[in-house]
């Protein structure tokens, strides 16, 4: 593997085609002066050149390789073609082009491997789109650990990280029903999860002592137990765990409690016992600045907080500012 230099480019995926991901890429692109470095993004050049053409962006395209985009980044935003069909209509999800859009994540790390970019900046998928087509993994971040595993040979726990200057949010369990997390939820669990947390909070965000604070699942913590056991049998054992390991870790805490401005300000990052109790106080308190980090990676990996956002695709709306903030935390955390 060659390694990267601090002038590599990011490499941007495409997203689900039909999504937001081309018009945001686009507006990025038009706003560099506000970057902290350049990036090529990995999608059709045609499909890019027409979105612009439609929603009248004065934005040349290059298409490029990897090692040409840092050059041609100053006037116009580079390309790397891919070789799936990516013709989607904005706003039409469709699985005929869900190979596009796993081929520009799987060519992204790849690039990154290579050494040709920085870190990877992933936009939007449709998970649903994707599972219509055959795609095996629950999302993202779980599709991005096999590809670690599979580029560097080594098994990774990638680990999902919401992150905004008002407050860091992991849930513990991601992308499953509700009512499957009470079975999913282990000590063993929580534990590799803060470790992976703690240890990229250092490396990565440069904290020396990490603050972690872990969420109760029931409401107010379980009440002592009149509202189930888990925080007695469960995270409990995991916090006293975590702390004879060394770690500074408290809870478990009662939810409705952890993210208000004052009790914020005690702890670096939230770990919540799943999706909704983490991601709801992170996008109220910063949906169009929030990014959301895959930890756990011998790679960076961020990606705007938000959707493909079907409902306003090709419309001229949507807002690269979450895009721009992913972008900025990438080079930021990149070697």
């Amino acid at each position: 593997m060659t390694a990267s230099s601090p002038r590599s480019p990011l490499a941007v995926t495409m997203g689900d085609p039909a999504g937001v991901g081309l018009e945001i890429a686009l507006r990025a692109w038009l706003a560099r002066e506000t970057l902290a470095a350049p990036f090529f993004l990995i999608a059709a050049p045609r499909a890019l050149a027409e979105t612009a053409r439609r929603l009248g962006f004065a934005a040349p395209i290059a298409e490029v390789a990897p090692a040409e985009a840092a050059a041609a980044f100053a006037d116009a935003l580079p390309v790397v073609a891919l070789k799936a069909p990516a013709g989607a209509r904005p706003g039409e999800p469709d699985p005929a082009f869900a190979a596009a859009t796993i081929e520009s994540i799987e060519r992204a790390v790849a690039a990154v491997r290579a050494g040709e970019a920085r870190a990877v900046v992933t936009n939007p998928i449709a998970k649903a789109t994707l599972y219509a087509a055959g795609f095996a993994f629950p999302g993202h971040t779980e599709f991005l650990g096999a590809l670690a595993e599979r580029q560097w040979g080594a098994a990774a726990q990638p680990v999902m990280m919401i992150w905004s200057p008002a407050l860091a949010v992991v849930p513990v369990t991601i992308h499953v029903a509700l009512a499957e997390v009470p079975r999913l939820l282990t000590r063993d669990l929580i534990v590799s999860t803060a470790r992976v947390v703690a240890a990229d909070l250092k490396s990565r965000f440069g904290l020396a002592k990490p603050r972690l604070a872990l969420a109760g699942l029931n409401p107010h913590a379980g009440e002592a137990g009149a509202m189930g056991r888990e925080e007695i049998d469960t995270i409990a054992p995991a916090v006293a765990a975590l702390r004879a390991e060394g770690f500074d870790v408290v809870g478990p805490l009662p939810a409705d409690t952890m993210f208000h401005p004052a009790a914020r300000a005690r702890y670096d990052v939230a770990l919540t016992m799943y999706h909704d109790q983490g991601l709801i106080p992170a996008k109220t308190l910063a949906f169009d600045s929030g990014v959301n980090v895959t930890l756990g990676l011998p790679f960076v990996r961020t990606s705007p907080d938000h959707g493909a956002a079907f409902d306003i695709a090709g419309k001229g709306v949507a807002s690269p500012t979450s895009l721009i903030a992913a972008l900025n935390l990438a080079a930021r955390l990149a070697p």
